[in-house]
This record gives C-alpha cells, sequence and structure tokens, in this order.
C-alpha cells in the first residue's frame, strides 16, 4: 500500500486529511451512457473458488459485466471466454522497463493477450499500479514508452480499436486540494510526465485512471461526508459550488488538475474505490453495516446521472473493491476485508447487484445483510421534533443522489403540504424504499424513524 500525500480539508467540520492507495474499484464515467457495475477480482487469498466458477457466478446471479484483474491469469481469462464480461488486466511493475522494447511489447501482446482475444472480451491494459507513487525513477521514466511500445504493439496486431492502454494513479499525484476547483498536478510531475500521458491518452482515446478512497480520508469528524450521509458539506468560494460527499470532491479535483493542462476532455476512470467491512479495534466506522452503506450508497450515486459539481449529467461506470475478502495480504486487517462476497460466493453484505433471480433462489444469504428489511409495509418518516436545516439537508441529499423526488416539486402530487417536513418525509422514504428499507437506510443522522402506519394521502402515495 502506498501512503499519499494529504488530499484536502473541509471548513470548520473537517480537519486534514491524509489519503492512502490500495488495489481497488474502477469507475469510468462518460457522458449519457447507462452506468455499468464491475468489481476487481484479487487473488491474495487460499479460499477462493474456481475462476469458473466465479465466471458462471458473475454472469448470471449478478449484474456485474466487468472485472479488473491485477496480471493476466491465463485460467482466469479462459474461465471468462464467451462471457461477453468486459475484462481490464495489469502488467506487472517489474515488466515494465522491458516491455519499452517494441518487440518485447509485441511478444507480451502475442502471449498474453492474442490467446484469449476475442473469446474473452478483453477491453483495457493498464500499465503498473500508481507507479509515479512508487517514486522509482527507472519505473516512472519507462512508464510511457512502454504504454506506447504495447499501443503499437495493438495496432500491428489490428487490435487498438478494441483494447486501450492506460495506468492507474493514486491521488497523491495532486496539490492544492482544497477546494477542488484549486487542484493541480504536483510539480515536478506536471508538465514531465502527466502531460505527455495525457497526450497519450487523448490521441488513443483512453481514459484517465485514479484510484480515489474516500475510506483512506475520512476522520471521525468527516465519516458522513465520506459516507455519503447528509452533512454541512464542503463550499468551494471560487466556483460557487456545494460539495455533499467526499468522492465529488475528489473527482472534481482531478478534473480541474487536468483542465489546467488543457485535458478537460480526456475520459477519467476511478481505479480503486471500497469500504472494508472488518478492521482493527482501534477503527471507527469500519464494520459490516458501514461497508454496506457506503457501497450501497456509492451504486446509487454513480447510476443516477447526477455526475459531480464540475462534471454534471456524468453516469459512471463503477468497478467495487473487491470481489473476495483476501486472507493473504499484509498490513491492518481492513486490507484483507474489502470484499463483498464470501469464498463460497454468498454476500457479507447486499448492495443491490444481486439478481432477483438469485436472491428468490437463495433465500439465506440475503438474511446475512448487517440489518435484515422486515417483510411487513414499513415506512420511514421524520422525528417529531427533528430540526428544519436538517430535514431541508435530507431533501437534498435523496434529490441530490438523482432518484425521482418531482413528486414534491411544484405540481408534483405530493408537493402540498408545501412544507420542509412534508418534503422531507416523502425524500426519506424513498431512499430507505430504494435501498430495500433496511433500518440504518431511514437514520438520517437521527431524524428518522421507521413506522407501519402509511403516510400516504390523497393522491400523494408513498412507496411501500
Amino acid at each position: 500500500m502506498n501512503y499519499v500525500l494529504p488530499f484536502f480539508s473541509i471548513s470548520s467540520f473537517i480537519s486534514s486529511i491524509s489519503m492512502f492507495t490500495m488495489a481497488g474499484v474502477l469507475i469510468i464515467f462518460s457522458t449519457g451512457a447507462e452506468a455499468s457495475i464491475g468489481v476487481n477480482y484479487g487473488t491474495l487469498a487460499n479460499n477462493l473458488p474456481p475462476p469458473q466458477q466465479v465466471a458462471e457466478f458473475l454472469l448470471h446471479s449478478t449484474v456485474i459485466n466487468r472485472i479488473r484483474l491485477f496480471d493476466t491469469d491465463p485460467q482466469i481469462l479462459q474461465a471468462f471466454a464467451n462471457t461477453g464480461i468486459a475484462i481490464t488486466v495489469t502488467v506487472p511493475d517489474d515488466q515494465i522497463p522491458h516491455l519499452t522494447n517494441l518487440s518485447s511489447a509485441k511478444q507480451w501482446i502475442s502471449d498474453q493477450i492474442q490467446p484469449h482475444f476475442p473469446s474473452t472480451n478483453i477491453i483495457r491494459i493498464l500499465v503498473g499500479n500508481e507507479v509515479i507513487s512508487t517514486a522509482n525513477h527507472l519505473l516512472i521514466r519507462t512508464l510511457i514508452p512502454a504504454m506506447q511500445s504495447l499501443h503499437t504493439a495493438l495496432v500491428s496486431a489490428s487490435l487498438h480499436r478494441r483494447i486501450q492502454i492506460s495506468t492507474p494513479h493514486s491521488l497523491g499525484i495532486l496539490t492544492n486540494t482544497t477546494p477542488p476547483s484549486s487542484a493541480k498536478f504536483r510539480r515536478g510531475y506536471d508538465t514531465n510526465v502527466l502531460k505527455p500521458l495525457l497526450s497519450f491518452l487523448r490521441s488513443t482515446s483512453s481514459p484517465f485512471v485514479v484510484n480515489p478512497y474516500p475510506f483512506f480520508g475520512y476522520s471521525i469528524e468527516t465519516l458522513d461526508f465520506a459516507l455519503f450521509r447528509p452533512n454541512p458539506g464542503l463550499f468551494d468560494q471560487h466556483t460557487k459550488l456545494l460539495y455533499t460527499n467526499m468522492l465529488d470532491a475528489q473527482l472534481d479535483s482531478v478534473y480541474s488538475a487536468m483542465d489546467k493542462l488543457g485535458f478537460s476532455d480526456v475520459e477519467i476512470v476511478i481505479g480503486e474505490i471500497g469500504w472494508p467491512s472488518e478492521g482493527d479495534i482501534d477503527q471507527i466506522g469500519v464494520d459490516v453495516a458501514t461497508a454496506a452503506e457506503f457501497n450501497k450508497n456509492l451504486v446509487a450515486r454513480v447510476d443516477s446521472g447526477t455526475g459531480t459539481p464540475l462534471m454534471p449529467n456524468r453516469t459512471f461506470e463503477t468497478y467495487i473493491f473487491a470481489l473476495f475478502n483476501e486472507n493473504l495480504k499484509s498490513g491492518p486487517t481492513s486490507e484483507r476485508n474489502f470484499g463483498i462476497f464470501r469464498s463460497d460466493l454468498s454476500p457479507i453484505y447486499d448492495i443491490g447487484i444481486l439478481r432477483p433471480t438469485f436472491r428468490s433462489s437463495n433465500p439465506e444469504n440475503s438474511p446475512r445483510s448487517p440489518v435484515r428489511g422486515s417483510p411487513e409495509k414499513q415506512w420511514c418518516v421524520t422525528k417529531s421534533g427533528a430540526e428544519t436545516v436538517a430535514l431541508q439537508r435530507n431533501i437534498d441529499y435523496v434529490c441530490g443522489l438523482g432518484l425521482d423526488c418531482r413528486p414534491i416539486n411544484e405540481g408534483g402530487l405530493c408537493f402540498l403540504p408545501n412544507t420542509v417536513k412534508a418534503h422531507s418525509e416523502y425524500a426519506m422514504n424513498l431512499y430507505y424504499q430504494t435501498m430495500e428499507r433496511h433500518e440504518f437506510d431511514c437514520d438520517f443522522d437521527n431524524t428518522g424513524e421507521i413506522t407501519t402506519i402509511d403516510p400516504s394521502y390523497g393522491n400523494c402515495e408513498y412507496q411501500a
């Protein structure tokens, strides 16, 4: 794991935050397209199911339609043949200098890619992982030449229109990230490394890959901001934009840095993102319920098409870190517990990526979530005495996720009574029902409570 320099601090309620990185989740974001969900498939464990079983499970029992591998394991690539699932593979760091040679790059494509393509849907090759953060001068110096050689090798094999070349970065490449609009790439790397890299990516229609981790950036004071919960937010005085979650601020910092070099048009891919379900005793906010909350909110956010304050109306293709816990990884307990599935393919928690057929045919899986929704009809309503400012934050939060708040807009069936309490109650219940009615989905910073009394009235119908 690479240590990354402090990322940003947030006004009066957020102190300076330190960022770290690890191997995790890919998010691509593009304009206009429907988002799709992927996952990182790490293999540093001795208890994982066979790759063929994993491929069949992902294909038939989940909505996951793409994975990222941290190597080019031929057994895994063969297992995913004829599934249509999009595969991203990775060149290990130690092979980068060797691949600057065009003959070596052509041989690598011939050995690692062509035996599996096109039956296995390989869409991207990532060269190394957070190479700049290693501070290894040989790797940094040879990174772009290796990427160029691999692209030339793809051209020679007529694969360059089907397979992209890129490389992931930690957020340690950024500086001046408070507020997001002031962010820029670190001096020394900006014009010497990242500008030619971005030029290569633009010329080959490949994405810029970054690894943001709200988990490694939060503190007790910023937990709500990291988890997409209602919070005071971060106001950017330069753009007059309000940030309601840490991921948006991280993405817009990357965008601002790219824009300063003239590359705001290059697509951004979020290489890793996730939250562990278990950590060391002294870690706050590390448990199954919090991991489920983060990843469910993440999926809802990137699927919404809301985008970020500086990049509105975008969808996010997301690779969640990680498919499984990896019991052979070193470091703190959390490093081994980012998985969303157990080795028997049952969910550690459900974030809405299981197909309905899997849920219905495997009734023992869903109850293993942290808090189970009741089979009886229930609604989420506002607590008596909840402050108006808190209820307004609830409205902003839910509707900001892209959920359908049209009924409480002027002219909507639930617009009247035109009060913050009434509108907040509708929005809170909408979120609660969308997230499958877990108790923590109705907490809203202790302003919500669950009831079995239908709050619907007139033509205004509350979901249940």
